[in-house]
């Protein structure tokens, strides 16, 4: 039986991709008491709404997590959280530093301090790869949001609450998938933007994603960060997977873009190890005043390892990228 079978479960961020894939699942396979969604936005609630049917076992928060009081309310009797609020995109995040730093750290600080008031029993926050060895804005406030949940495991020793990270890349189908994108411009015709011809990605689908996050709650002590193990796809193969033919033009990496993605660095790896069962990596806290004990099954990784796409074991083939296409996205 799941763990969160019969719990009262928040999702901050909830109206998002992540949040409605989340949702689904949680509703459909693991019989929660009661969802709460926490977002800002009035529209995305009541769309969401009207896609969930007013399933009677959904609660609805208009708030933001910059704002402490209103999370101390949503939270009142809530045992699971997942964070997936933040400000996203990297060229806004350059423009608005402020508001990233609002949004991403201090809002991050907001849903530690109101989980551990309101005796949560577990938090994963949602990262990305651009929070390892971040050259970026929206990286920088995503590293430091990583940091915050990790040794928010100090502010909570004393107390029930346990927290952790999950880190994956580029996911299928979400609103900011380059997918939906080259199959707008093949469908008008139009040649395909690829900013550099080398570019490699990571690529995992919304539910798998979904999944990550699940079985991360089950298997949490607190404090790790964990990273699945997932495919790379050379950007001009999955163009002309999504558009097969289709006529691609280079139009250079745009500012603070890597060329090659990365989920741990080489200073990372160093306390990383693996879970083969899991099919994941997990980086172990470097301080773990609450009492953490590394996993019995975890295999340490090779010295100076680091996991990036381009470095990747893992690649998907046209034929498999085709076929999730064609069912999940």
């Amino acid at each position: 039986m799941s763990i969160l079978e019969g719990s009262s479960i928040l999702v901050t961020g909830g109206t998002g991709s992540f949040g409605k894939a989340f949702i689904t699942e949680i509703l459909a396979n693991h019989n929660p008491k009661r969802v709460v969604i926490f977002s800002r936005d009035e529209l995305k609630q009541y769309e969401v709404r009207q896609m969930f049917k007013d399933d009677p076992r959904l609660r609805w928060f208009i708030g933001d997590i910059r704002d402490l009081h209103r999370l101390n309310r949503a939270m009142h009797g809530i045992d699971y959280v997942v964070h997936a609020a933040a400000l996203k995109q990297v060229d806004t995040a350059e423009y608005n530093p402020w508001e990233f730093v609002k949004t991403n750290v201090m809002g991050s600080q907001n849903v530690i301090e109101a989980s551990i008031d309101a005796g949560v029993k577990k938090v994963v926050a949602l990262s990305t790869d651009k929070a390892s060895s971040p050259i970026n804005l929206y990286g920088a406030t995503k590293l430091t949001a990583d940091k915050l949940f990790i040794t928010g495991n100090h502010y909570a020793a004393a107390y029930p609450t346990r927290f952790c990270v999950v880190r994956y890349g580029n996911v299928m189908g979400s609103r900011g998938s380059v997918i939906p994108f080259f199959r707008r411009l093949a469908e008008e015709g139009q040649s395909l933007p690829i900013t550099d011809l080398r570019m490699t990605r990571f690529f995992i689908t919304l539910p798998q994603a979904v999944k990550f996050v699940t079985d991360s709650f089950e298997m949490m002590q607190g404090g790790e960060l964990y990273v699945p193990r997932i495919p790379s796809m050379k950007i001009t193969d999955l163009a002309q997977t999504v558009a097969p033919g289709a006529e691609m033009h280079e139009i250079g990496l745009r500012p603070g873009e890597k060329l090659h993605e990365e989920m741990i660095s080489a200073e990372e790896g160093r306390r990383a190890l693996l879970l083969e069962s899991d099919n994941r990596y997990v980086l172990q806290p470097d301080m773990a005043s609450w009492g953490y004990e590394p996993p019995a099954e975890g295999k340490p990784v090779a010295e100076g390892f680091h996991y990036t796409s381009d470095n990747n074991d893992q690649w998907f083939s046209g034929e498999e990228m085709m076929k999730i296409l064609e069912t999940e996205v």
